[in-house]
């Protein structure tokens, strides 16, 4: 006898979502390398984790050595390094989210409001072009510019009677010459996000305010912004759970004796451990402490946001 109120079990429940893969297998097999890569780049290389809590020896492998538990963690705290690798990195993370996240937003709806289209695109292309250029030729560039000797900067500053500065040799100078030639060079990227957003917007929605006669701050501010403020909120979200993860090459390509102050940052500290000197069990267990600040962050404020706003990122 069947109980009253138990659905009987049927093997449709799977055989539907087979259905719909053969029914769009195109489409599966198009998004099949994304998910491979992920996979084998993204989520296999977890299972190494677990030599943060031991004392990893290559010839005995990861099953092979021994366990310390919390050690190397403990060891991380109790550095010297400790608190000046984590100011450095939240300084630097801090000050680029504050002054690289709003400039691509102001940027695309500038660009937005432009109606010559060639002068619109000619603009695109200017603003592109940086971020093709890779991080060693952009800090190749900066050392040619910034040079006391032969730099255009210092030759310019030499004209109102000031003293060469050593630029990349000053740790004051570090933090801003790494954020406004990141802003520089990922501006014009960055903004295609926001551009695409801003295309969505129902343009009969302007022409209705300028029919009632909103100049175009107006329109900006009434229908641009609030029309691209999901996109904003998202990739806010995930800006702050990237936010210990700072760009470890041109961070380390910039790093000399003289700003290692306030350049040594945790990516380029679990270089020098890990890689340099050889101890994989701490450097691994200095990046999993620096995730796991990241994903208590992402959580936070996904949840923050999705109480105020409603929408979230998951």
């Amino acid at each position: 006898m069947k109980k009253k109120g138990v659905a009987p079990f049927k093997m449709s429940t799977f055989k539907e979502p087979l259905k719909q893969i053969k029914a769009n297998y195109e489409l599966y097999l198009l998004i099949l390398p994304t998910v491979i890569y992920f996979i084998i780049f993204k989520y296999w290389p977890m299972y190494g984790v677990q030599i943060a809590f031991k004392d990893f020896i290559a010839s005995k492998g990861f099953w092979g050595s021994p366990w310390v538990g919390l050690t190397h963690f403990q060891r991380f705290f109790d550095s010297f390094n400790f608190w000046t690798v984590i100011k450095n990195t939240l300084g630097l993370s801090l000050f680029s989210l504050v002054v690289s996240f709003p400039v691509p937003i102001l940027i695309a709806l500038m660009l937005n409001q432009l109606l010559h289209e060639r002068y619109k695109r000619f603009i695109q292309t200017v603003i592109y072009a940086p971020y093709f250029i890779s991080t060693v030729v952009l800090v190749g560039m900066m050392y040619v510019f910034l040079s006391p000797g032969s730099g255009l900067i210092n030759h310019i500053i030499q004209l109102f009677g000031v003293e060469p500065i050593y630029f990349l040799s000053k740790a004051e100078w570090f933090k801003s010459l790494y954020v406004f030639s990141g802003v520089w060079q990922e501006t014009g990227f960055a903004s295609v996000i926001y551009l695409a957003a801003l295309a969505g917007i129902d343009p009969h929605l302007h022409e209705a305010a300028v029919v009632d006669g909103a100049t175009k701050w107006h329109r900006i501010w009434h229908i641009d912004i609030p029309g691209i403020q999901p996109t904003i909120l998202i990739l806010f979200i995930l800006a702050i759970g990237n936010l210990m993860n700072v760009g470890f090459e041109k961070a380390f390509l910039m790093q000399n004796d003289l700003n290692a102050s306030s350049s040594e940052i945790i990516a380029t500290y679990v270089y020098k451990i890990g890689l340099q000197r050889a101890e994989y069990s701490f450097s691994a267990a200095v990046g999993l402490f620096n995730s796991l600040i990241n994903f208590v962050l992402l959580v936070s404020v996904n949840r923050f946001v999705k109480k105020i706003n409603g929408s979230g990122l998951f």
